[in-house]
């Protein structure tokens, strides 16, 4: 049986579902979490999921505890968000692949560019407040554990889409000018 695009595409709208589904768990389990440690005793409840201690920093000042929380969760949520789309993209009918240069595609390739910047953004940021934090004394958790590591990676993707986006923009102009030529 040869392996052809179709199944290469399902393949991958399987593991954009396994993606979308990990990354939303560990957005809600990093915020419930950190609803807990203000509801339940933080003596009782001092590690996030998977063993990410936060409890010096919620020591240190609660105000930045709250902050790099939502930062974190800023993170994973945009994540999952830009899965979401990759998964909308599988199930939209507006997109055919005989046509690929529509102006659906070029809108969710936009899309795509904006959240991969915006995460950029914010994983950044969580990492130059994270090491300032260590700066100040306060014993954090790696920052590949506090999952907002690669904001130069989440730039480069952002990038990348920004240029395939203008070629499908051009592909779209091409292709309307060939629709009315013929």
């Amino acid at each position: 049986m040869q392996i052809t695009t179709k199944h290469v595409l399902k393949v991958l709208h399987v593991l954009a579902w396994i993606i979308f589904i990990g990354l939303s768990l560990q957005a809600g389990i990093v915020i419930v979490s950190s609803v807990l440690k203000f509801i339940i005793s933080p003596q009782h409840h001092d590690k996030l999921w998977q063993e990410i201690n936060f409890t010096s920093l919620y020591n240190f000042n609660q105000s930045y505890f709250i902050t790099h929380i939502i930062v974190i969760s800023i993170v994973l949520i945009l994540k999952a968000t830009l899965f979401y789309m990759i998964i909308k993209m599988f199930n939209d009918k507006k997109l055919s692949l005989s046509q690929p240069f529509s102006h659906h595609m070029n809108r969710y390739i936009y899309k795509m560019v904006f959240i991969s910047f915006l995460i950029a953004l914010f994983a950044g940021g969580g990492v130059n407040f994270s090491e300032w934090l260590t700066k100040q004394g306060v014993i954090m958790p790696a920052i590949q554990v506090q999952g907002i590591d690669g904001s130069d990676v989440w730039l480069l993707m952002s990038i990348v889409l920004f240029v395939l986006s203008q070629i499908f923009k051009r592909g779209i102009e091409i292709q309307s000018e060939n629709e009315l030529t013929v």
